[in-house]
């Protein structure tokens, strides 16, 4: 679809999940990917699984957003090993269950440490090497959960991910005189190991609410990100996609068929 050939990706989150997905679709097109993420062996299963997809280096650069300076050195990891680079993912994140009644201030600081100062520290980072790229992009991983929807349980969550589109448009105005592009896409139920985590039942119910009829698959938030960290996308800046099957557009489960 895109030419993203000599084009560098630093993929935060993306040693499984919609995060692998990201990467596979930036591998697949030809691309240099860094994936980050805290687990080594999970790490290592993405960059096997990875490698050969296409004619791109790819490799792994442990690093846990959360912390600054882990965010800092996982950035400078990813440029040195590629001599610059043009696309920063922020896809890490969390989603752990937290009922309001018996929510602990450890479970709220651990999302938004990751969710939010995740996105923080990495953005910053990147900085430099985006604005010598001379079309730097970054791509947020947001979601429907917050923004646009709300679900029991993950009232932290989707408070941490309203705030992503908070800071994208701030930053975007902020960055753009650095020709940077500040984006996100906004995914409804993909079928990621996290969700599978939820259960038969649940996985069920969310497939059933979606209009399209199936969950979205991994590679449907990569192919989004992927067109927004292109050349072709390099006029839009500021903006959140929704990739969800038209998850939220029915009023009612009764409008489903």
């Amino acid at each position: 679809m895109f030419d993203l050939s000599d084009v560098r990706v630093l993929v935060t989150g993306g040693s499984r999940g919609i995060g692998l997905g990201i990467a596979r679709v930036f591998a697949r097109a030809g691309a240099s990917v860094a994936v980050s993420a805290r687990s080594a062996d999970d790490l290592a299963r993405a960059v096997a699984e990875l490698d050969g997809l296409g004619d791109g280096v790819v490799l792994a650069v442990p690093g846990d957003v959360a912390d600054r300076a882990g965010a800092a050195a996982m950035v400078a990891a990813a440029v040195d090993a590629f001599g610059g680079l043009d696309v920063l993912c922020a896809n890490a994140g969390i989603f752990p269950e937290a009922r309001l009644t018996t929510m602990t201030e450890s479970d709220l600081d651990r999302v938004l440490d990751v969710n939010v100062k995740g996105t923080f520290w990495s953005v910053q980072a990147a900085i430099e090497a985006l604005t010598a790229s001379g079309r730097g992009r970054v791509v947020l991983t947001s979601s429907i959960t917050g923004p646009v929807t709300g679900f029991p349980g993950w009232s932290h969550y989707g408070a941490s991910k309203a705030a992503q589109l908070g800071f994208l448009r701030s930053a975007a105005i902020e960055l753009a005189a650095a020709r940077i592009t500040v984006n996100a896409v906004l995914p409804g139920n993909i079928a990621t190991e996290g969700l599978a985590e939820m259960g038969p039942e649940y996985v069920a119910q969310m497939a059933r609410s979606v209009p399209l009829g199936a969950l979205g698959e991994p590679e449907d938030i990569g192919h989004a990100v992927a067109f927004l960290a292109s050349r072709e996308a390099g006029y839009i800046t500021g903006h959140a996609l929704v990739v969800d099957g038209g998850q939220i557009l029915p009023e009612s489960p009764d409008a489903v068929a």
